[in-house]
């Protein structure tokens, strides 16, 4: 809506400086003297009002032209700028005649001076207006450039994130076929919280971050299918530092690489592993969340870490180039953590 608009942007600019512009011609002349002679400062205002006139009809016929997909030429400036000058000093003339009959000046030896001021005058005109009309479409352009950018960011986004749910979906569909032939009451209880990870998983889609408590929710409820697999092979710590509940990290990043750790670091070990996932802010401001399992980092044959892939650029898309995410191995641990930054 034109209220919701910024100040400036409501502002009719062609009319203000078509006013302040043909407006300064009698202003000068006021200035510099011309209420002396009688009459000289309607001759003024007359030659403004005719300037504002002409170049708003020349105006109505470039937009036309350009509305069109013509450029506009030079020479077709060019023979505008000569048409309105000989025109405007013709009406000029009988502006002399209407308002200082007593006072004009006889023969023609005005004619070359009052066409080359004219001229001059619809010359600046037209740069003018050809400069503001080039700045226009350079910004139209970058706008539109910025636009397309956002939108193929925007589609990347929603892509990586399309391919992230499903990934999950089935893995826990393989955990509910695991368990149903064991335990009924644990496999429906495991589908319960499926359901509630997917209704999560659905609705965060929408949008590029959410709240870390809302994710970490999403996460204990997908360790909570898991514990009822592995049972006690399965340890679990989580520790939020205070006011972190509202940093936004992209939706199911840590989903992720949780499972990471519960495949790589549970599943495979026969003894099982802990999980420890902290987050906490650093001295800068920056927030570092660690999702860390006993185990080592190994080249797994059927690994093709597109998860770790999928993360990082979803990091990035989301949350800028500040944003990392770093695996490593310290004394037995495995600690795959998230940097964000202090904005996030």
């Amino acid at each position: 809506m034109a209220h919701d608009r910024p100040l400036l942007a409501r502002f009719n600019w062609y009319w203000l400086f078509q006013l302040a512009g043909w407006g300064f011609l009698p202003t000068f002349a006021i200035v510099m003297g011309a209420t002396r002679v009688p009459g000289l400062i309607w001759v003024m205002w007359w030659g403004a009002g005719t300037g504002i006139i002409l170049s708003s009809l020349w105006h109505r016929l470039l937009k036309r032209h350009t509305s069109s997909g013509r450029r506009i030429r030079w020479k077709l400036v060019l023979c505008g700028v000569l048409a309105l000058g000989a025109i405007h000093t013709g009406i000029q003339y009988l502006g002399f005649l209407f308002f200082t009959p007593n006072r004009l000046m006889h023969g023609l030896g005005w004619l070359p001076s009052a066409l080359l001021s004219w001229w001059t005058t619809y010359l600046v005109w037209n740069v003018c207006y050809m400069a503001v009309l080039s700045l226009r479409r350079a910004n139209r352009a970058e706008a539109e450039s910025l636009r397309l950018e956002v939108a193929a960011k925007d589609a990347e986004l929603r892509a990586l994130q399309a391919q992230v749910n499903p990934h999950f979906f089935f893995n826990s569909m393989n955990s509910v076929r695991a368990l149903i032939y064991e335990d009924h009451d644990a496999a429906a209880m495991m589908i319960d919280q499926l359901a509630s990870v997917m209704r999560y998983a659905l609705q965060s889609g929408q949008h590029d971050t959410v709240p870390l408590a809302a994710e970490i929710e999403a996460v204990q409820a997908y360790l909570a299918i898991e514990k009822i697999r592995f049972e006690e092979r399965m340890r679990v710590s989580v520790d939020i530092g205070l006011g972190l509940e509202r940093v936004r990290i992209p939706p199911m990043s840590l989903q992720t690489l949780v499972e990471n750790a519960v495949k790589y670091g549970v599943e495979t070990s026969p003894t099982g592993s802990e999980i420890r996932i902290h987050a906490r802010r650093q001295d800068d401001g920056e927030v570092q969340i660690q999702i860390a399992n006993l185990g080592a980092i190994a080249p797994f044959a059927n690994s093709t870490k597109v998860g770790l892939v999928n993360t990082r650029k979803r990091l990035a898309l989301a949350l800028g180039d500040g944003a990392q995410l770093d695996l490593s191995e310290h004394s037995g641990w495995v600690c795959a953590t998230l940097t964000l930054p202090e904005a996030a």
